[in-house]
């Protein structure tokens, strides 16, 4: 062979090389991440914890990492998903409940007051829940829940909420669980909520959803036994209810815990301060183009005290508007 026959094979060897598909090990896990350092933190501790022989490996067993669900996982502005839910089934059962025509905070929702649902407080969210969500066995609510979600669409977007959960977020989720981390949803919603479609849309089995919960009683009668709903709470998984619900669901202090309003600063704290390399991570809403701004002055969603102490503590303040390429699926 020539020389120059051995320099047009060497050349066109390398321009093979140059244009062959991208080894697997190659292909950014995050790709809907822009190159920011709340993307760079994430990579580099999930490569610590993963890479045995580190100082900070961690072994598949523990390596639990917990998320919140409304305004972590999908979107929970003008109202959390679940009590546009409740509002929803008022208004169905109304007939059957002529007397929440002149009762709050049932009138009010049939009026659309909407001024006069968020005076009612707390309590009035309460007693909506219990009213809409209770009386029933679980079978039958999980069955209400997956019709709703199948056919309700969100006020601005006018798409099914399970199609607005966030697209980076799914994407870290598989990244996880890729590398042996064991995925958690901890959430303030009712957890016969959740359960239904969270493995369809998160890949997150029920068994692995951690919510509040109303009171149950089994029940045998002659057509079959059944858990009936009581119209009370049993347990509100939210701020400090979070660690509790995790110790007593999991039994593993989690290594990585996303959450975005101070209901998740406990299960950030409790995360962030176990011995060896954690990480802590918050979403903070600042897109108003492609979904909502929001933090300090809001009903659902504030985070103020979480956002205050993020540096402080080390959490990682993840930006929506800087560090997101897309927020939804397409």
């Amino acid at each position: 062979m020539t020389t120059h026959a051995v320099s047009l094979a060497l050349l066109c060897a390398v321009a093979a090389c140059q244009n062959a598909p991208r080894a697997a090990t190659d292909v950014d896990p995050l790709p809907s991440w822009n190159d920011n350092a709340s993307k760079r933190s994430i990579v580099a501790f999930v490569g610590r914890v993963t890479k045995r022989g580190d100082a900070d490996y961690v072994p598949p067993a523990e390596r639990i990492a917990v998320f919140d669900n409304d305004g972590t996982l999908w979107v929970e502005q003008p109202m959390y998903t679940q009590l546009a839910f409740a509002l929803d089934r008022v208004k169905t059962l109304a007939p059957s409940h002529p007397v929440w025509t002149t009762r709050q905070p049932f009138k009010a929702v049939l009026e659309g007051d909407k001024a006069a649902i968020a005076a009612t407080g707390e309590r009035g969210v309460h007693e909506l829940v219990m009213a809409t969500h209770a009386n029933m066995t679980t079978d039958e609510f999980a069955k209400v829940a997956t019709d709703w979600l199948a056919t309700a669409r969100h006020p601005r977007f006018r798409r099914p909420y399970t199609t607005l959960v966030y697209q980076p977020m799914l994407e870290l989720l598989a990244y996880l669980r890729a590398q042996g981390f064991t995925t958690y949803v901890v959430s303030g919603g009712g957890v016969e909520f959740l359960r239904p479609w969270t493995e369809r849309v998160y890949g997150i089995p029920p068994r692995q959803v951690i919510g509040s919960r109303i009171a149950l009683r089994y029940r045998s009668d002659a057509k079959a036994p059944a858990l009936d709903r009581l119209p009370k709470a049993d347990f509100i998984d939210d701020g400090p209810g979070k660690p509790v619900a995790i110790e007593q669901m999991i039994g593993v202090r989690p290594i990585l815990a996303f959450g975005n309003s101070d209901g998740d600063f406990e299960m950030l704290e409790w995360t962030t301060a176990g011995r060896g390399r954690r990480l802590g991570l918050i979403l903070h809403h600042t897109d108003d183009v492609r979904e909502f701004a929001y933090d300090r002055d809001t009903h659902f969603g504030l985070l103020s005290r979480a956002l205050d102490e993020a540096a402080a503590r080390r959490w990682v303040v993840v930006d929506m508007k800087r560090d997101w390429r897309t927020v939804f699926p397409p």
